[in-house]
This record gives C-alpha cells, sequence and structure tokens, in this order.
C-alpha cells in the first residue's frame, strides 16, 4: 500500500542533502526533546554555510538568519511529531533529511505509525488540505486558550502553511507485512 496526500513529490537525488536518523527504541521519549532541538539547530547551521553572509550587507545577514530559524523551527517541529506519533511496537528508525535545491529546501521525516492510527490520521490530513490555514491556526487558538489540559498545541503545521508559506505533503507507506508496519513520510517545502 502506499497513499500520498497534499505536495508529496518522489524527490530524486540532489548533490546536496543531510540525513540524521534515529532509533526510536533506544532512549524514552521525554528524553528526545532536547535532541530534537539540538538536532534541529544542527540542520540549520549546516545549511546555513551554503548561504554566506557578508557584513557589509545586512540584507544578506537578515536573509541568511531568516532561513536559519525557518528551518530550526520546522525541523524541530518534524521531528516532535515523529518522535510523538511513532508506532512505540515498532523498531522502524526515525530519520530526517534536508535537501537543498537551486531554489528550496527540502524536508522529510519518516517514522512509523500504528496501523489503527492511520484512518485518523488521514482524516485528519484531508481536513488541513480542505481548510483554509490562517483560519484552523485561529480556531486552534481559541481551542487551546478554552482547554485548561492542553498539551499538544497542534499549531506545528499549521504555522508551517501560515507563516512559512510551505508546502506539506505525505506518503503512507506498508514496509512490512507481518507484523504490519506502515511508515508515513511528512515533506515541507520551502522556497528560499
Amino acid at each position: 500500500m502506499i497513499q500520498t496526500f497534499g505536495d508529496f513529490i518522489e524527490q530524486s537525488p540532489s548533490s546536496e542533502y543531510l540525513i540524521i536518523g534515529f532509533s526510536p527504541s533506544s532512549i524514552p521519549l521525554k528524553h528526545r526533546w532536547r535532541n530534537n532541538g539540538l538536532s534541529a539547530d544542527f540542520l540549520a547551521d549546516y545549511l546555513t554555510s551554503f548561504f554566506p553572509g557578508n557584513e557589509d550587507e545586512p540584507s544578506t545577514i537578515n536573509r541568511q538568519a531568516e532561513i536559519k530559524s525557518a528551518v530550526s523551527y520546522i525541523a524541530n517541529e518534524l521531528l516532535e511529531n515523529a518522535m510523538k506519533f511513532n508506532d512505540e511496537t515498532s523498531d522502524y528508525p526515525i530519520d530526517i533529511k534536508l535537501q537543498l535545491e537551486s531554489n528550496r529546501l527540502i524536508f522529510s521525516v519518516a517514522n512509523s505509525i500504528h496501523p489503527q492510527a492511520v484512518g485518523k490520521f488521514q482524516a485528519d490530513i484531508q481536513h488541513l488540505l480542505a481548510s483554509d490555514p490562517s483560519e484552523l491556526y485561529i480556531e486552534q487558538l481559541e481551542k487551546n486558550a478554552a482547554s485548561e489540559s492542553c498539551t499538544d498545541s497542534g499549531l506545528g503545521l499549521l504555522t508551517m502553511l501560515s507563516d512559512y508559506g510551505a508546502k506539506i505533503g505525505w506518503k503512507f507507506q506498508t514496509v512490512q507485512k507481518d507484523p504490519e508496519v506502515i511508515a508515513v513520510t511528512t515533506m515541507v517545502q520551502l522556497i528560499v
């Protein structure tokens, strides 16, 4: 089974990319949050070497800082979601790939998802794709403010769409039959 949603594209290899892999069972999830931030910041620092700044031109320094901030935010959100929604019964690795093309960055994060969670996740994706991200963002803010027990903000993907103008897509693929393991790859494209 392979299903795609949104702006998912099959990537052709480029000359510049970086992949970081994680073993989901190596340390507990709550200890991974710091690693996610460190990994996202590393990806951002790595990428900025391809956008050198010139101290005499503040606009290039500002552009470099904007790209670094966007990469760090998007990578961190994607990693957190992959860790949070990963199928803990599977040993399927979690990886994040950052690919640099001439006019865009492509993030892709792969993780397993529990087979029983696929339907709800795909329904959530279809709702997101059929709605205005700015309206969903406001609705989610209001929902969070009204909830006393809100633990997940639900704003990560909406922020990517609304604030960064990102294109997002997903691919679901059965990677093992017995026991069933389904991998989901979330792809975010960002124009630079």
